[in-house]
């Protein structure tokens, strides 16, 4: 390993030739010093970049120009690259969470790897810090082409226990020292609350393993936790963000009772609302990080007892039909991500459960549970997958029931302004097969108001 002064050292066109594929870290561990040189050096031409959500102080590295000379291939999409893969100057690659390491392994195949870093440990190894996804993948199949592994060495990324990278597996380190990029979150609002009340209320008890990201609904999740006063919970997730970490300091996390008993809790990605949230995560024993094939996959989210995943989405349509990714047809807004992991890992896990939950409408007032899906649009998770959806207005177990019956009980989800005209298409429609018979004393099978939880 040879220890560089300055980001032209490692970031030039001679290092990065024509015909370089870059697999890059992503999140809050995106290698900005790199990323800037990178943008700023108009001699690298025609090289590829491959990552998941880009965050920081990058935005010179994603304009029509950057783009015209750099082929970026997004995985999930940040306000960075959101806008180039809407026009075209972009790639996205659909792709599941926990498919990305045997993608990067076996069909992207990237020769250089750019990593932001923590440590040495005193085994002479280094943290990859915040985020792990489909990195250590890309290091390891960079590494058995005898390509390039170049990293910043972060002063103020924290050191994240779990698997690290030998000093010897990379070529050049940049020291570099600025803050980590943050994601403040809003108090929950009254639907968030709501929410959270009714997925605690029904599905989270005591030796529960659970799973959710970062939002309102979230928050709101961990406040109702923390109110019904559940004990021994264990956290298997993609991504840990500060509800959680409240749920740790709290003392309800104790990993006891996890398929592992580990005594920690596993993430793939960390992201924090502040600066002190890193600094928390700093030789923290509490948690450790793994691969996303690892977190994500279907089998070792089975394995863990009482699993219950909460993620979002943009709609649902009355069939049961899930967009995470989309606004509309190839209007592409974040990415797959690894909803549909934790959905049929939670399903088959023992006495576990795949929730979907979301407000019943848009900050615009709009609908999120419409009659149909918009036309052309990519699902994260199709009508068949066993799901659990929540809104304010209550909780909805498709599980048993038929198309009509289900139909039924999605529109009581919506918002009232909504809901009469989605019961009028359904009791309309000769296809849904004698739907008023879903109701048993006014309630739909399946359903459970929020007025009764």
């Amino acid at each position: 390993m040879r220890i560089v002064k300055h980001v032209e050292d490692i970031v030039n066109a001679s290092l990065l030739p024509p015909g370089s594929r870059i697999y890059a870290s992503g999140n809050a561990a995106t290698p900005q010093a790199m990323f800037r040189q990178l943008a700023a050096d108009e001699s690298i031409r025609e090289v590829e970049l491959i990552g998941v959500l880009f965050l920081g102080d990058v935005a010179g590295l994603f304009t029509k120009a950057a783009c015209s000379r750099i082929t970026h291939r997004i995985i999930f999409n940040s306000h960075h690259t959101r806008e180039p893969a809407n026009k075209g100057w972009a790639k996205y690659q659909l792709m599941h969470l926990g498919d990305i390491p045997m993608q990067v392994r076996e069909y992207l195949k990237p020769n250089v790897a750019m990593l932001t870093v923590a440590g040495p440990d005193k085994g002479g190894n280094f943290s990859l810090g915040t985020t792990m996804e489909g990195v250590m993948a890309a290091i390891e199949t960079v590494r058995s082409s005898n390509g390039l592994v170049v990293a910043e060495r972060n002063a103020q990324m924290p050191f994240v226990l779990g698997d690290t990278v030998p000093g010897a597996w990379i070529d050049y380190l940049l020291d570099t020292d600025y803050p980590l990029p943050v994601s403040p979150v809003q108090p929950p609002d009254q639907p968030a609350r709501r929410i959270g009340r009714i997925i605690a209320g029904l599905f989270v008890k005591d030796r529960s393993t659970i799973q959710y990201g970062i939002g309102q609904v979230p928050e709101a999740v961990t406040d109702a936790i923390l109110e019904k006063g559940v004990k021994d919970l264990g956290i298997h997730t993609e991504l840990f963000a500060d509800a959680m970490r409240r749920l740790v300091d709290e003392g309800v996390v104790t990993n006891r009772f996890t398929s592992t008993r580990n005594k920690f809790s596993i993430a793939s990605i960390f992201l924090a609302g502040s600066q002190a949230g890193y600094a928390w995560l700093d030789y923290n024993s509490a948690v450790q990080i793994r691969p996303a094939d690892y977190t994500n996959s279907i089998l070792t989210i089975a394995d863990q007892p009482n699993m219950v995943s909460i993620n979002s989405a943009i709609g649902v349509d009355l069939h049961g039909n899930i967009w995470a990714d989309s606004m509309k047809a190839r209007q592409i807004y974040s990415g797959v991500g690894g909803q549909c992991d934790f959905i049929r890992g939670a399903n088959l896990s023992s006495g576990g459960v795949p929730i979907i939950a979301l407000k019943s409408v848009t900050a615009k007032g709009l609908s999120k549970i419409v009659d149909m899906c918009p036309e052309g649009i990519t699902t994260t998770a199709i009508a068949a997958d066993p799901v659990v959806i929540v809104t304010e207005n209550g909780a909805f177990d498709p599980r048993g029931l038929s198309l009509s019956e289900r139909a039924v009980g999605m529109a009581h989800l919506a918002s009232a302004r909504f809901k009469e005209g989605l019961l009028k298409k359904i009791y309309d429609s000769p296809e849904f097969h004698h739907a008023k018979g879903a109701l048993t004393d006014g309630v739909p099978k399946g359903f459970h108001p929020y007025e009764t939880i």
